[in-house]
């Protein structure tokens, strides 16, 4: 289904139309069309059929063209506009490295009580550091891609087998994309916002138990690298700017290099539905980690960025709502009533999950920041 943006959200998308698909091009979000910077602009920049040469022009760039769109857009751009309902669209940006956090101190309480019962659910360094690991770019798709159930090795009982995973999951995320990458590491978190260049809604895939075998003692590896769903649309970091609130409290206080003033925290709710029915409503602004302190640590080490990179908040919970079905049933124990009489501990083939997030704006508007949808399609034979 297209997507309206009303609000001056002015996001991101590369797109083609039937006739000429193998011809994607740079475009913006306006209303319920795309404003083609291709003819608009006259920049090959735009032309490409990714935004990481314009990402790489770094912020001064960015904020340029974005006063050229809002000026387009308040005066009207007839000819460059395509029909939403008329596109194809296509992964936004080629995919550097990919690195996925930990950040919600709820959905790792949560996460520690269901699969560690009786002992302490978030251990000590949780909160010295936000904790993550690298994934695999390539199985990154873009929103509306369907995702085949994994197949892998998990526990039956006592026995080991080697089958489609019986407790797939997907968590609800929010991940943030550099565009300017960096020459000198580490970075501070003040950095933040003159690295990244916007914003995306992520759908994190998880096969429970193809996780759980492999996690011990390292992992996540087959359990989380089969998909990871992105939406088509990137928010450019510029429009969340009315967004930002205080982070909270963090106890105790975190190392120096993860210490920044202002307020990086962000007021983004999230809606997560599955065929249809909303079953959560997670708050981010709630999340302990903050993305600046994220892109700190992960360039504390040395590790330069490059245009590209993606670091994804991990599954985004608060004290009310939850953003994963780990959660949301309780390890299935507590399964989901849809209001059609459906229940739901897992996800069952055929299931269809979207992700959509609003957050304030200038002037007492709403910005959205787009879409990632996925349904579940039965497993590859082996």
């Amino acid at each position: 289904m297209p997507q309206r943006f009303d609000h001056g959200e002015f996001p991101y998308a590369v797109f083609s139309v039937p006739g000429h698909l193998d011809a994607p091009r740079v475009g913006v979000g306006v209303a319920d069309q795309i404003l083609d910077l291709s003819t608009l602009l006259d920049d090959p920049v735009f032309a490409q059929p990714t935004l990481n040469p314009f990402m790489a022009q770094g912020r001064t760039a960015w904020t340029a063209t974005r006063t050229r769109v809002r000026e387009a857009a308040e005066v009207g751009a007839g000819p460059h506009l395509v029909p939403m309902h008329d596109a194809v669209l296509h992964l936004p940006f080629d995919v550097a490295d990919f690195v996925d956090f930990n950040s919600s101190l709820q959905h790792a309480t949560n996460a520690g009580r269901i699969l560690r019962p009786g002992t302490e659910p978030v251990r000590s360094n949780w909160r010295q550091m936000p904790v993550g690991y690298h994934a695999r770019t390539g199985t990154i798709v873009v929103s509306g891609t369907p995702v085949a159930r994994p197949n892998g090795q998990y526990l039956q009982g006592e026995a080991t087998v080697v089958a489609p995973s019986e407790r797939l999951d997907v968590e609800a995320e929010v991940g943030f994309v550099v565009g300017d990458g960096s020459a000198t590491a580490p970075l501070s978190p003040a950095e933040f916002g003159d690295r990244v260049f916007g914003v995306v809604l992520v759908l994190d895939w998880s096969a429970r138990d193809i996780q759980a075998l492999e996690s011990v003692p390292l992992g996540p590896f087959l359990g989380k690298s089969f998909a990871t769903t992105m939406s088509a649309w990137v928010l450019p970091l510029e429009a969340l700017e009315p967004a930002r609130v205080a982070a909270p409290v963090q106890d105790p206080q975190p190392a120096e290099y993860l210490r920044i003033a202002g307020p990086w925290a962000l007021d983004v709710r999230l809606e997560f539905a599955l065929n249809g029915h909303v079953v959560s409503r997670p708050r981010f602004d709630t999340m302990y980690w903050t993305p600046a302190q994220q892109l700190a640590h992960l360039t504390l080490n040395g590790t330069r960025l490059r245009t590209g990179d993606l670091f994804a908040s991990g599954t985004v919970s608060d004290a009310d709502e939850f953003g994963s079905f780990l959660e949301l049933s309780w390890d299935g124990e507590r399964p989901l009533t849809l209001p059609n009489g459906e229940v739901r501990g897992y996800l069952a083939d055929g299931d269809e999950i979207c992700l959509t997030a609003v957050a304030h704006g200038r002037d007492g508007s709403r910005v959205h920041l787009g879409e990632a949808r996925g349904a579940v399609s039965p497993a590859r034979p082996m």
